[in-house]
């Protein structure tokens, strides 16, 4: 057996069974069509990835939807597609999954960190000015928790410095910047359907874009650099078999079984979206009240689908630190995680020359924070233990005056 996490406030847990904080939503209309395409000709490179890839350009008004077999292989496309390569440099944020640093050390560049905004805890634009130089070649910007990043002020800079703006929209799916869905306003945009965002295909990726060249690098790359299209071909085709490979690309395609299912799921994006947001209201409202927990700011501009749900302690109110309240909300059957560890805190990262201190305000807020529950199938009542389980950590182990 396990080791027992102690009951830190003392008492009964605010419920027995746990709470994770993330979980995918399938219903009998996701799994009819998972079987449906089981049932078909066709398990990859079939009719559902065209399908997939017209109803993602509904969704965010893109003009080109190249899907792929996940969020990493998204974003390594897309630095392909933008020509980084050796002696290239590529912004992006420290707050983020590794993938969002690592896509610019697949093509041979180096990553370099921006500060956040402290109270927004995406990626600052100000920063990201500070970091370009005559390296710079993209800069890779993460709508953190689904909150969209400032993007007007962003495309300013990497206009203004020729910079290639790939927004990771990992978390994205379903919010708007100024009415207008991202996805469509970076250069490139990168979707991730692993199990816990809004919209899940089990696993499976996007390259949203509006650049006619980059879609078609983006295909060649999706798919080992091969191609039979005539227009693209060196050399006569021999017969119908005939293809080349004229660059060189990766497997990265996705299957017509996790097409499907994202299809299926984005029938429900705008239920799913109102429920996050009001389940994000009902926190805020709740601990906005507790001056022991501070609430993540949204600017006007996004209109948010949360993918995340951000606690930020406060710990000159509090006797205890972010790992005591993490595993005493665990005593408590609220299972929660972090989001993120610093990518240059990673010891592969620390080989490369990357120390502590770059990026102070991020590494302020990673000692301070962490992700509780946040789903579309969260009942009132799972919402209402959350409260309760934070309420009663807080007034348990708050410092007086």
């Amino acid at each position: 057996m396990g080791k027992e996490i102690p009951a830190f406030c003392g008492g009964t847990p605010v419920r027995d069974t746990k709470l994770f904080y993330g979980h995918q939503y399938i219903d009998e209309a996701d799994i009819q069509a998972v079987v449906d395409v089981l049932k078909s000709d066709y398990l990859t490179c079939g009719p559902k990835i065209g399908e997939l890839e017209e109803k993602l350009c509904q969704v965010t008004g893109a003009k080109y939807a190249v899907a792929c077999s996940n969020g990493t292989a998204a974003l390594h496309m897309a630095c392909m597609a933008a020509g980084i390569g050796a002696g290239d440099e590529v912004i992006t944020t420290p707050i983020t999954f590794a993938a969002s640093a690592n896509c610019a050390l697949y093509c041979g560049a180096r990553p370099v960190f921006a500060d956040i905004d402290e109270e927004t805890y995406n990626i600052d634009p100000q920063s990201v000015a500070e970091k370009v130089n005559g390296k710079t070649k993209a800069v890779v910007a993460v709508d953190f928790t689904g909150q969209s990043v400032e993007l007007d002020e962003l495309l300013a800079v990497c206009r203004e410095k020729g910079l290639v703006f790939i927004e990771d929209g990992a978390h994205v799916i379903g919010t708007k910047y100024k009415g207008r869905a991202n996805g469509s306003i970076a250069d490139m945009t990168t979707f991730s359907f692993h199990p816990v965002k809004t919209v899940t295909g089990g696993e499976g990726g996007a390259v949203l874009t509006n650049n006619e060249e980059y879609y078609k690098k983006l295909l060649l790359y999706r798919s080992h650099g091969i191609t039979r299209d005539t227009g693209l071909l060196e050399h006569e085709p021999e017969g119908g078999w005939y293809y080349e490979q004229i660059d060189l690309g990766y497997n990265y395609r996705i299957t017509d079984m996790q097409a499907a299912l994202i299809i299926s799921q984005l029938d429900k994006l705008q239920m799913f979206s109102r429920r996050r947001k009001e389940i994000v209201a009902r926190y805020n409202e709740a601990f906005s009240k507790l001056p022991q927990i501070a609430v993540q700011k949204e600017i006007p501009e996004s209109d948010t689908t949360r993918h995340l749900y951000i606690l930020r302690l406060v710990p000159e109110k509090l006797k205890i630190g972010r790992k005591e309240f993490f595993d005493a909300l665990a005593a408590e059957n609220i299972c929660c995680n972090v989001h993120y560890i610093p990518t240059y805190y990673f010891p592969y990262y620390q080989k490369l020359g990357f120390a502590k201190g770059i990026c102070p305000k991020a590494e302020k807020l990673y000692e301070e924070m962490l992700s509780i529950p946040l789903y579309y199938a969260m009942t009132d009542k799972d919402v209402e233990d959350v409260i309760r389980a934070v309420t009663k950590i807080v007034e348990y182990y708050s410092l007086p005056g």
